[in-house]
């Protein structure tokens, strides 16, 4: 690997709606001419490790677990690297350094573009608001939008950016995605107003094609599995499995909010996927019970698990239905 660009800017962010709108935010109040973008899907969290010989450098990190990062994260301060860290994961202790300014809210009803708008005092609302929709924060994305006065067809089209940016961010490989995260990123760079974005681009054409396909074929597996008062489905290995996982699992949480649900999907080396929800009238727990398997994390809403092993399936739906009875 060649070497890292001394004092260069980079820019480190999730995949998803709500790591593209919060980072969006941050480079519309504060922009930064020289920036190296480093990101992938949303599951790829380890992302400081692609950096991890960087010194003397400026990074943001934007909506990774900080805990998952921790031994990257403390050999990049030690290096001289100065670091603004923001997210809504669980971050366990923070290194205490100098060089690290960390803001880091694992509340239920938060996520990062929430933490980017409330730290810029509501300057660009309406991208904070994609990026809630993205993560499934209903009741907080209209919270904002009525303090906007948005029209119901207004917010109507934040909630499908922030539905259809979630959608792209979920794959095993960014070959499964539509759209590679930093491409779609640099999309919405020209636009102020996403609603500015939402009339001019033919990027959200393109994933609303994909995203009725792979919904129709989600919609058509039958619930299986679960057990009273949870919901479990199985996807076969495909990728629009993989990619429609997460807005599927967003998607059922809703519309039975009582309920627990996992969506299990099975990968190519024998191994599971899961993306775990828990009930919208009580958001607790999803990421504790993930982390208690490998290559599991998340937040208290909604967690997943990368490459469960077959052999612990039952243990998981043992524990699932434990921690949601």
């Amino acid at each position: 690997m060649p070497p890292l660009p001394k004092r260069r800017h980079y820019d480190v962010f999730n995949g998803d709606a709500d790591g593209i709108c919060a980072l969006h935010q941050l480079r519309l109040a504060e922009p930064v001419s020289d920036t190296h973008l480093i990101t992938g899907v949303k599951r790829d969290i380890i992302l400081l490790s692609r950096i991890a010989e960087l010194t003397d450098g400026s990074i943001t990190v934007l909506d990774v677990s900080l805990d998952s990062n921790r031994l990257f994260l403390e050999r990049l301060l030690r290096a001289g690297n100065r670091i603004l860290y923001i997210d809504h994961h669980y971050a366990g202790d923070l290194p205490e350094d100098a060089n690290l300014r960390a803001h880091i809210d694992y509340s239920a009803d938060q996520c990062t573009s929430l933490i980017v708008n409330t730290l810029l005092r509501g300057r660009f609302s309406k991208w904070g608001i994609v990026g809630a929709f993205g993560d499934n924060l209903l009741e907080a994305a209209g919270g904002i939008a009525a303090a906007l006065a948005l029209s119901g067809d207004e917010l109507a089209r934040l909630r499908e950016i922030g539905e259809l940016f979630n959608y792209n961010g979920y794959g095993a490989t960014i070959n499964d995605l539509h759209f590679h995260p930093a491409s779609l990123y640099r999309s919405v760079q020209a636009f102020e107003d996403p609603l500015d974005f939402y009339a001019a681009s033919e990027t959200l054409s393109l994933l609303r094609d994909g995203f009725k396909e792979d919904m129709t074929r989600a919609l058509a597996v039958q619930e299986k599995g679960g057990k009273a008062g949870n919901r479990v489905y199985y996807f076969p290995e495909a990728p629009w499995a993989r990619r429609i996982s997460g807005v599927f699992s967003n998607l059922k949480a809703r519309e039975q909010a009582d309920m627990a649900h996992a969506v299990i999907i099975a990968n190519e080396d024998a191994t599971y996927q899961i993306s775990v929800r828990a009930p919208q009238t009580n958001r607790r727990n999803a990421d504790l019970l993930c982390r208690a398997f490998p290559t599991g994390g998340g937040r208290a809403a909604a967690a997943g698990i990368n490459n469960l092993p077959e052999e612990m399936l039952d243990t998981f739906l043992s524990a699932f239905n434990t921690m949601y009875p």
